[in-house]
């Protein structure tokens, strides 16, 4: 019952979130790529490391942080991670590497999982990115530029989003 209600709180904040976005910095140039990513889907985050490069882009400003079901028993050395359990039953966010993440004011950010993910959205509606990209079956209204590809082809996730931000200006 308490994840039933847990659950109609992340969609309100999503709403919530949605009406409250500021659209004034859409159009900037990318000097910034977040990426928010369901470990379920894929583990191995050292694969988004490789966008700073085919970017142009310094390391230091392409972050990953990454969503777990459930915290694993085992110790984690990484710190950008986030579960179900640090959301409370209010849709708030209790993990303040999370908050951090989520304040920085990236260029692009990237919702790098398939479908409608309540944690994952609720994420993206409350992040001060700019400009916010997702994958098709997913909740449209939070993205601004929306990939039918296959997430879990990363390779052609990069060759074509690389192709649409330098279309809409992002990428010189």
């Amino acid at each position: 019952m308490f994840e039933k209600i847990k659950r109609r709180s992340l969609k309100k904040q999503i709403d919530h979130n949605l009406k409250e976005r500021d659209i004034s910095r859409i159009n900037v140039e990318m000097k910034t790529l977040g990426f928010l990513v369901d470990e379920g889907m894929i583990q191995e985050l050292e694969v988004f490391d490789s966008f700073a490069f085919d970017y142009n882009l310094q390391p230091k400003d392409v972050k990953v942080f990454s969503f777990q079901e459930f915290k694993k028993k085992m110790p984690s050395m990484r710190q950008n991670q986030v579960n179900n359990k640090d959301f409370t039953w209010k849709g708030e966010i209790q993990n303040q590497n999370a908050v951090e993440f989520l304040e920085k004011e990236f260029d692009v950010l990237v919702g790098y999982y398939k479908g409608k993910h309540e944690f994952l959205d609720l994420m993206i509606s409350k992040s001060n990115a700019a400009f916010k990209v997702g994958f098709s079956g997913g909740d449209e209204r939070l993205y601004d530029l929306i990939m039918s590809l296959d997430p879990m082809n990363t390779a052609a996730f990069k060759n074509e989003l690389k192709k649409y931000l330098q279309v809409l200006g992002k990428l010189t």
